[in-house]
């Protein structure tokens, strides 16, 4: 694989670092800098930017209306806009569901929710995990019965990112018990203001709202909002698969991160401590590997190759690497990373302790929080075991 880009690859680079110097906003950047949590406004704020250029969908062709990237266009934007402080782009319209829908999806469907996913302006969750079907997504429970023209919900979702916020969510449900458990599973798109949703949000140990539990009571979903066919959900789940690992890998917030790693150990005494700079060395050996990985499954994707393999193996580099750096960080600032007031970081004047900065309150409560990275989006374990029967056999 060549390593060097191209003039006209360098050029592409430059367009992007130019406007997203441009149009990113200033109060949002420095949120992501001192790792601030964001608001939903801050998050969509961002994406109707993006929406509006047209590069929300970055990943899209240009049959539905994205900018029909190259897989090394696509890469460096992710990178020039992690690096200016540009919030991750939600994941789960334009980078997750979009695909399976333009790919599974009838002409009816494209219409009706791509274009509300491309400008930003439609909220999608992502309905997977349920109490006891996490890792073993197969044995999932939530049931929809079809019933004339609709299908009849009841189930409950659990660990459902940014829930809070969704207007629309796609869900595995259960719809057949014949067979393999994966044999009865079908992909159903359902409005979250829908009678029989509850959204119930699961508070962290940092006082903050992330994740949330999902029931539905009796919800009636029009059977258009099925995805494919009834029954084949698992297949459009492992298209989706996919998509995710590239994202979860994250391999662009770790570049930004190491460089604040960077920063913080030389501002607290630290980065003359050789001990110390091993480690900061050792993660960025594994930062740059994962980046090769990373243009791996991109170059498959491009040719039409399956990447499932080498996909599963970034989820895991990917999560271990930001356990590693928010460890790091935390260590770096030793005792001053742990005052932490979740109000008075919102409120923006934290720091004000001897020898404290803004950017140190988060440091622990953002380690704790990267304890669940080999866990979600299937645990570490389990995807070194597919990894394992993949390449192995």
């Amino acid at each position: 694989m060549d390593l060097a880009f191209t003039p006209e690859e360098q050029a592409f680079r430059e367009e992007i670092r130019t406007w997203v110097r441009d149009n990113l906003p200033a109060d949002i950047a420095h949120k992501v800098h001192h790792a601030v949590d964001l608001t939903r406004d801050d998050m969509q704020r961002w994406a109707r930017i993006l929406g509006k250029k047209g590069w929300l969908g970055y990943g899209w062709p240009k049959e539905f209306g994205g900018p029909g990237w190259t897989a090394i266009q696509k890469h460096l934007f992710e990178e020039e806009t992690a690096l200016a402080g540009a919030p991750r782009i939600v994941p789960f319209g334009p980078v997750m569901v979009a695909p399976v829908i333009m790919a599974f999806g009838t002409p009816e469907q494209h219409k009706r929710f791509l274009p509300g996913i491309a400008s930003g302006e439609v909220w999608w969750s992502q309905g997977y995990s349920e109490p006891g079907s996490g890792s073993d997504l197969a044995s999932l429970k939530t049931r929809a019965e079809r019933k004339g023209d609709k299908y009849i919900v009841n189930g409950q979702k659990t660990w459902t990112t940014l829930g809070q916020y969704g207007d629309w969510m796609f869900n595995l449900v259960r719809t057949g018990t014949e067979g393999k458990p994966q044999a009865g599973i079908s992909f159903l798109l359902i409005d979250m203001k829908s009678p029989g949703v509850t959204v119930r949000p699961i508070k962290l140990l940092d006082g903050s709202v992330e994740v949330n539990e999902v029931f539905f009571d009796n919800v009636e979903v029009p059977a258009d909002q099925l995805i494919g066919e009834e029954n084949k959900g698992w297949t459009y789940a492992k298209h989706l698969l996919s998509h995710e690992r590239t994202n979860i890998a994250d391999v662009n917030r770790a570049k930004r991160e190491l460089e604040r790693l960077k920063r913080i150990a030389q501002a607290e005494g630290v980065w003359d401590d050789m001990r110390f700079r091993d480690q900061i060395a050792l993660l960025e050996v594994d930062v740059v590997a994962l980046e090769m990985l990373v243009l791996r499954v991109l170059s498959a994707e491009k040719s039409g190759r399956n990447a499932l393999d080498i996909a599963g193996l970034l989820k895991i580099k990917g999560s271990e690497i930001q356990q590693r750096y928010t460890e790091l960080m935390m260590l770096a600032a030793g005792p001053l990373s742990l005052p932490f007031i979740r109000e008075a970081m919102e409120a923006g004047w934290q720091g004000d302790f001897p020898g404290g900065d803004v950017s140190h309150a988060p440091l622990a409560a953002n380690y704790f929080n990267m304890r669940k990275t080999t866990i979600y989006g299937g645990s570490n374990e389990v995807q070194r075991n597919i990894v394992a029967q993949t390449v192995l056999g």
